[in-house]
């Protein structure tokens, strides 16, 4: 007659089998549902300038601004097994030397949560539009995006992170453009990066790629802060690399 312990290794043996197998079915079930993702990226402002483009860097070089357009749409990414959806975009420029592969470097990234994933203040709030803002606060957790899950629509979005390059140098650099990536983390099973092919039911990304552009000279920009009020001049200082007035303690 088998011992207590022997039987309970056998019921969790059964039991951790049956877990991997109804996971591994969970994660191949997802090959089945279609995916169709599309965006399209358009550049609305890029300025070169000189300075500090971060509070730790300790020598000024130039570093790019860009502003952009995105209208994607992701939705059919997300399915019983999305947990989270890491969505980037990245700037790709040909490097100072031939030969070279060309340089990328990300300016904007969101995370957008599955439908079941729980509440992160680091997840991705849609900014919502004039004509649809409400004087009530959401609360923390609470669904605030005027688009469905995976809808992004931004006009003028400001970078994240600033472009900088290792030659210190970016003005008058050509064939830039910007595209677009993503990584779909499951709850079980591999995660998955941008598919640009068709696969089975799964379509390439439409779109995802900008038009190419140049980065301008020095200094040179396309749109102009307004300078009549306080907060276009805090944002002239900081796009033109200048410290910020500290404060004096009294």
């Amino acid at each position: 007659m088998h011992s207590v312990l022997v039987r309970i290794q056998n019921v969790f043996g059964f039991f951790t089998t049956v877990a991997f197998s109804v996971a591994a079915v969970i994660a191949l079930s997802t090959f089945i549902h279609p995916q169709s993702p599309s965006s399209s990226i358009s550049l609305s402002n890029v300025q070169v300038v000189k300075g500090r483009p971060h509070y730790y860097s300790y020598k000024k070089e130039e570093y790019a601004h860009i502003k952009f357009d995105l209208d994607a749409d992701l939705s059919s990414l997300f399915n019983w097994n999305t947990k989270q959806v890491f969505l980037y975009l990245k700037a790709i420029y040909p490097s100072s030397k031939r030969g070279e592969p060309d340089s990328e470097a990300i300016i904007w990234d969101a995370i957008l949560p599955g439908a079941a994933a729980p509440w992160n203040q680091n997840h991705y709030i849609h900014p919502t539009p004039k004509s649809k803002k409400s004087s009530k606060k959401p609360k923390a957790g609470e669904e605030t995006s005027p688009y469905p899950r995976g809808v992004i629509k931004v006009t003028n979005q400001r970078p994240k992170y600033q472009i900088t390059d290792i030659t210190g140098k970016l003005q008058n650099r050509t064939d830039v453009r910007l595209e677009m990536g993503w990584n779909v983390q499951p709850w079980v099973g591999a995660q998955l990066w941008t598919n640009w092919q068709d696969m089975g039911v799964w379509k390439g990304l439409e779109g995802g790629k900008s038009e190419p552009f140049d980065f301008p000279a020095l200094g040179v920009k396309g749109k102009k802060p307004d300078l009549g009020t306080a907060k276009g001049k805090e944002g002239h200082r900081l796009m033109a690399g200048e410290e910020q007035p500290r404060r004096k303690n009294v």
